[in-house]
């Protein structure tokens, strides 16, 4: 399974699943097939921890400024691969771990998530979308109905008491008003946010 791990920008990014409890208006599962060095992030399975560390031993870790769990699923889908995968790049490394989700970990695994992420990942990127319930249901369309947005909030607060770096991030295809609320919502929680270019 050669599309497990990509590089793009010089980080080493991990293909984790193909699973996603969200159908984001602007995803690019169906805008493109590949990113970066893959020309196709479709897996054939959900790959093992055992599958996603030999594919590591391909690579040298020096090579790359950051690992970064992203890739065409939702790396929370496959929680306990994710933290083994961590513990065996921990075991080689210090290089910086990333983390980005749609922060919607608790509803998919039934539990709290933050704290099984404390000295797992550096950094977490929540994809926050959205500055209210209504518009999180219009732009991410989740699985879950109508309390994932406060469940991503609870997710992205309670992982500020365990891991260094939380951010929160937009894409640019929401209106200049909804980003500003977006950004008034991410400063009252004292958490930075990151606007995406569309596709970037």
């Amino acid at each position: 399974m050669t599309n497990i791990l990509y590089i793009y920008d010089n980080n080493l990014y991990v293909n984790l699943t193909n699973q996603c409890p969200c159908r984001c208006t602007f995803c690019i599962r169906s805008q493109k097939n590949g990113l970066g060095s893959s020309d196709n992030l479709w897996l054939e399975h959900t790959p093992t921890a055992h599958e996603v560390i030999a594919a590591f031993k391909k690579y040298s870790l020096s090579d790359f400024e950051q690992v970064i769990f992203c890739g065409y699923g939702e790396p929370l889908c496959a929680l306990d691969e994710l933290i083994s995968v961590c513990n065996y790049i921990r075991s080689i490394s210090d290089i910086k771990i990333r983390l980005n989700t749609n922060g919607l970990g608790d509803l998919i695994n039934c539990k709290p998530t933050a704290p099984l992420l404390k000295g797992v990942v550096d950094a977490v990127s929540i994809s926050l979308n959205a500055p209210d319930a209504a518009k999180y249901l219009q732009v991410t369309r989740p699985s879950f109905g109508a309390g994932a947005f406060e469940s991503m909030l609870k997710f992205a607060q309670e992982c500020k008491q365990y891991i260094p770096e939380v951010k929160f991030s937009v894409v640019d295809v929401i209106s200049k008003e909804d980003i500003l609320a977006c950004q008034n919502l991410a400063d009252r929680m004292d958490i930075p946010l990151r606007v995406r270019h569309f596709n970037s």
